[in-house]
């Protein structure tokens, strides 16, 4: 797994936080096939753009802006999510495989939206991951059967799953596998850029940082008293 995840402060928590709360407008990736292994797009964050790299140990298939809308149905909005997908692109796996998704700078809470996922198991190595909602999308609907540990999930022949997966956390990457099947199709999105910097932070810190609180109040209590 390539996934990075940074320590951050608290006030990166409480925006995380915010985020789970309440709805979240996702930059929705706006693909280009480059071969029929990979493509390239861009997430819009604003006037800020993060450049979006797919890979696939198999073939894929692309169906670019113009062609039928495959994000309908309440799948999609009915968790966090505020907005579909902002274009009609949708990347297709039949063939198994393991595929990696790079971005040019670290984001925050990556999502990733699915279509017709059935009779599949997918696993995301080290990476835990949360169902954001599920529902009724253009093929049907269906339930996912998670991981004990949280990493991947599994569904049934006739599931036909649509719905988003949550990443939680900065991540400047991440992979999956999947099994082979007749079709399903996913994007990805991210709900902004990481706004906090890339240096890593001691866990130890956040450890004492609840104790170096408490000294400077005291520390202050007894200035005053003085």
């Amino acid at each position: 797994m390539y996934k990075k995840f940074f320590a951050t402060t608290l006030a990166l928590s409480a925006s995380m936080l915010t985020i789970s709360a309440h709805a979240a407008n996702i930059g929705w990736t706006d693909w280009t096939k480059t071969s029929q292994k990979t493509a390239s797009g861009t997430m819009a964050f604003g006037s800020d753009n993060v450049s979006v790299g797919f890979s696939s140990s198999s073939d894929a298939y692309f169906i670019e802006s113009g062609a039928t809308d495959n994000w309908w149905g309440n799948a999609y909005t009915n968790g966090t999510v505020s907005n579909l997908p902002s274009s009609r692109e949708i990347i297709g796996l039949s063939t198994g495989g393991t595929v990696e998704i790079k971005f040019s700078e670290t984001v925050l809470n990556p999502y990733i939206a699915l279509v017709s996922w059935n009779a599949n198991n997918v696993d995301f190595g080290d990476t835990k991951i949360k169902f954001d909602s599920t529902g009724l999308g253009k093929y049907g609907s269906g339930s996912p059967t998670l991981y004990s540990d949280g990493t991947g999930f599994t569904t049934s022949k006739f599931a036909e799953l649509h719905g988003v997966i949550i990443l939680e956390g900065l991540f400047d990457s991440f992979s999956f596998t999947h099994t082979s099947e007749g079709w399903h199709g996913f994007t990805v999105g991210a709900a902004g850029i990481a706004p906090v910097s890339e240096v890593p932070i001691p866990a130890a810190a956040f450890m004492f940082a609840p104790a170096l609180l408490g000294f400077m109040g005291l520390r202050r209590k007894a200035k005053q008293a003085a």
